[in-house]
């Protein structure tokens, strides 16, 4: 009977610490397998990293709610930004019809506000399409070959970098006659010196590890390691300069409007704090709207490239 007894209180015994066991080694084996699912999708890391950036997910909800307002007053929006529609100067909340109220001339504020944000946008994403070809491509050539090409190009990058930005492209948009694309390109031409030395100090980095040793040992020709295997470990940081450079570029388009270099045909942000500068002193509105649209772009756009920043730093995603 002691035996039996004995026995009867062995079994859930033994049995319980094989169900503990066990359940170890299958937390263990998922704890592996989750590790090497997020080392095999790095863009479903940076993403769980980002939206675990509050102040990124509030920059990207304004970014949103900003495109989506752009978009309705480029595509859905029939009012004329350029219509005198009534007395001039007239203070916000005062008419039902003017709830922004209107500037100089008597134009509707909101109706330029709607029209406006598709052409600043567009100058931001283009100048930095621009500025993000010729940086990449001249740090790339400088990086991964080195010798006389990496000299001559980083003077060549160097002359450009002293060069006044705003000085520079003020020089260029005059001589091309202001406009959308003129502006695009001159702020593009002006601002590629430190997406080079980006791109170039990753390229010297990236070059000497063994991966791109073994693609050049099998025999991949240099114009394929340079952009099939290099420039896509070489993403993130490019990512984050070219995120940041479209709200340096909202701003230089914002600056030459206000010196008098926008396009007249084209209603923009810049162009509407432009036109109205003369009279900031008896209307404070028309400057005042137009200009806070550009700091909430360029400000959720920050806070994007921050997140964006944090997310592809592999040192913060044990965090």
């Amino acid at each position: 009977l002691f035996r039996l007894c004995h026995g009867c209180h062995c079994k859930p015994d033994h049995r319980s610490k094989l169900s503990i066991g066990r359940s170890k080694i299958a937390g263990e084996i998922m704890s592996d397998l989750e590790q090497t699912l997020r080392a095999q999708s790095p863009m479903a890391e940076a993403w769980r990293m980002f939206r675990r950036n509050i102040p990124a997910m509030f920059g990207l909800i304004i970014l949103i709610l900003i495109i989506l307002t752009t978009l309705y007053g480029a595509f859905v929006f029939t009012g004329d930004p350029y219509e005198i529609v009534w007395a001039p100067h007239e203070p916000p909340l005062l008419t039902p019809e003017f709830p922004l109220g209107t500037d100089y001339l008597g134009r509707d504020i909101i109706a330029g506000l709607l029209t406006g944000g598709a052409p600043t946008l567009a100058v931001g994403a283009s100048a930095a399409i621009i500025t993000m070809v010729i940086g990449i491509t001249l740090g790339a050539f400088a990086g991964y070959y080195g010798g006389w090409v990496d000299t001559l190009l980083m003077r060549i990058t160097e002359f450009f970098q002293v060069l006044p930005a705003l000085l520079f492209a003020m020089v260029l948009v005059t001589l091309f006659s202001p406009s959308l694309i003129t502006i695009a390109i001159a702020i593009g031409v002006v601002s590629w010196p430190q997406t080079a030395r980006l791109t170039r100090a990753e390229f010297l980095r990236i070059k000497e590890l063994e991966y791109v040793t073994a693609a050049r040992a099998i025999g991949a020709q240099n114009g394929r390691i340079m952009w099939r295997v290099i420039i896509p470990n070489a993403a993130p940081p490019l990512i984050v300069s070219a995120t940041l450079t479209v709200g340096v570029a909202i701003l230089f388009e914002a600056g030459l409007s206000f010196l008098g270099l926008g396009d007249p045909n084209k209603m923009s942000w810049g162009l509407m704090i432009g036109m109205n500068r003369e009279y900031i002193l008896d209307a404070w509105w028309p400057v005042t709207f137009p200009g806070l649209a550009i700091f909430l772009t360029v400000f959720s756009v920050s806070l994007v490239g921050d997140g964006l920043n944090d997310a592809f730093n592999p040192k913060l995603r044990e965090r």
